[in-house]
């Protein structure tokens, strides 16, 4: 179950059953397909990179989705499509939050 107050939503690439959700690069396409949902529209060359707000990546070995609250705001139907994708394949949800890596750089800072 989604909590609608958590920020992001981590679609994990594990079934209800436990078992890894296929084609491997699952994750990829779906946030592929997602690439246009980006605040302020798509603008030329930005299917060329991923939303956002739907951006795969890899947790303890397994790949998954994170989509960000923002996306329900934004583009109600678009959320629709990555939640019930998610209930459709009978994947694992969970609420969370995305912390950054600490060992990545710190962004750059204004003078």
């Amino acid at each position: 179950m989604v909590s609608p107050s958590s920020q992001e939503v981590f679609i994990l690439g594990i079934t209800q059953g436990g078992k890894t959700f296929r084609p491997s690069d699952w994750a990829e396409r779906l946030a592929g397909v997602m690439s246009q949902f980006r605040p302020g529209g798509m603008r030329p060359g930005s299917h060329l990179g991923y939303s956002p707000w739907c951006i795969p990546t890899t947790m303890n070995g397994a790949k998954c989705v994170v989509v960000k609250r923002e996306l329900q705001a934004h583009e109600p139907m678009a959320w629709d499509f990555v939640m019930n994708f998610a209930r459709d394949n009978d994947l694992q949800t969970t609420d969370a939050c995305l912390i950054p890596d600490a060992s990545a750089p710190a962004p750059a800072t204004k003078a």
